[in-house]
């Protein structure tokens, strides 16, 4: 444990890189009676139990939690007028505070209960951010003045249009990595992911400039691959250097691609859906039409497939293969040969069924192809009116007799 955590103060002479990160970002407090108002404070004590106790060596209570060294040596970090020792240092690893330079809690964990504390994370939700707009102006010794009076952006009969063609409205932090990509050679070698190691964004000008000092990471918002060109627009952003338009971002090798999905493609980005090919392959040794027609749709609705157009292509025989039968024995034609084209459609048609009974369609698919749904009507005319005709005979027959 003590290799991988720490829960002390380092030595400042010995290592005062590292003394320097623990005491800006790995220091509780102070909180208790010097500092009551403190945020954790609930009901007079400290809601995260500092101040710890002072431990000799590292081991764990009665229940399997860690108890992490602090050890009495005397070493203590100045915070907001309070010296604060050992028992006040959060746990922490030294490489990757030394790596991040941020507040990185890191806990040793040997029991499944623990687990849940991690899940808790994963499953918190979407990102949130609090948004605040002003106006402001500047004085005559050029310092900022906000005009809390006039704090907003549009009036109740503004028009739509002219809002939305403002400026400021069309300027992103995406669409400045574009002009920065422009004026900046260095620019040009980070994707946009990687831009704030270099550059910072002017919010009042709205635009990149090269950072002067520091660095920070950046961070793309998490988009699900059912998104459609959005989530292939941000693969590319992890790869494409210095595009100054849309159309770089679609370009490879000197060729432009007709969507964003197409050059993720070129560039060898997405899987090429071969083992869903396999699979549904191997399924027709043993399994109904009826059932890979299925498994074709649950592989469509949990977005597992990256290009549906393609497994399509490759197994529709087997998503098909019952048609024929089916067709005859409605239309009560033993010597009916269906073409291609009809058995497709007829699969397509019983595909959008079973997409209806997870409130989706084919359409939701842009790649995959529709099913002629004229034919589609004329069939199902002809189906009720060759069920009807034979129950009328068969009504006769047995009148007949």
């Amino acid at each position: 444990m003590d290799s991988i955590i720490s829960a002390e103060i380092p030595d400042k002479v010995v290592d005062k890189d590292y003394y320097n990160v623990v005491e800006e970002f790995m220091i509780h407090g102070p909180c208790g009676p010097a500092r009551t108002k403190s945020p954790c404070m609930v009901n007079g004590r400290c809601s995260k139990h500092f101040p710890k106790r002072f431990v000799e060596l590292s081991n764990w209570d009665e229940d399997g939690y860690p108890i992490y060294m602090r050890r009495d040596d005397g070493r203590t970090i100045l915070k907001n007028g309070v010296e604060l020792d050992n028992r006040y240092v959060v746990p922490h690893n030294r490489y990757l505070l030394l790596k991040y330079r941020a507040h990185i809690n890191v806990e040793w964990c040997n029991q499944s209960r623990s687990i849940k504390y991690l899940f808790k994370y994963v499953n918190k939700g979407n990102d949130r951010v609090t948004a605040e707009f002003y106006k402001s102006t500047t004085d005559e010794h050029s310092n900022e003045v906000v005009d809390e009076i006039s704090i907003q952006l549009f009036e109740d009969d503004d028009r739509i249009d002219n809002v939305l063609n403002r400026p400021t409205v069309g300027q992103s932090m995406f669409t400045g990595w574009f002009d920065a990509n422009k004026r900046f050679d260095v620019a040009k070698g980070l994707t946009y992911i990687d831009m704030p190691t270099k550059f910072v964004w002017k919010k009042d000008i709205r635009e990149w400039h090269p950072r002067k000092r520091g660095f920070s990471i950046g961070r793309i918002f998490y988009v699900p691959p059912g998104s459609g060109e959005i989530y292939y627009l941000r693969c590319l952003l992890n790869v494409v250097r210095g595009p100054t338009n849309f159309e770089d971002i679609m370009t490879f090798e000197g060729v432009k691609y007709p969507s964003f999905r197409d050059a993720c493609y070129a560039r060898g980005l997405l899987d090429d859906d071969k083992e869903y090919i396999d699979a549904i392959n191997e399924a027709s040794h043993w399994s109904t039409a009826q059932a890979m027609r299925k498994l074709f749709v649950i592989l469509l609705t949990s977005n597992l497939v990256i290009r549906p157009e393609n497994v399509w292509n490759a197994v529709w025989q087997h998503l098909s293969e019952d048609a024929q039968f089916n067709r005859r024995r409605v239309l009560q034609k033993e010597d009916l040969i269906l073409s291609d084209d009809d058995k497709k459609n007829l699969c397509l048609i019983e595909l959008e069924k079973l997409l209806q009974l997870y409130n989706k369609s084919l359409k939701d698919y842009p790649q995959m192809p529709l099913p002629n749904f004229d034919d589609a009507w004329l069939v199902l005319i002809i189906d009720c009116c060759l069920r009807n005709w034979l129950m009328i005979v068969k009504l006769y027959m047995k009148r007949v007799k």
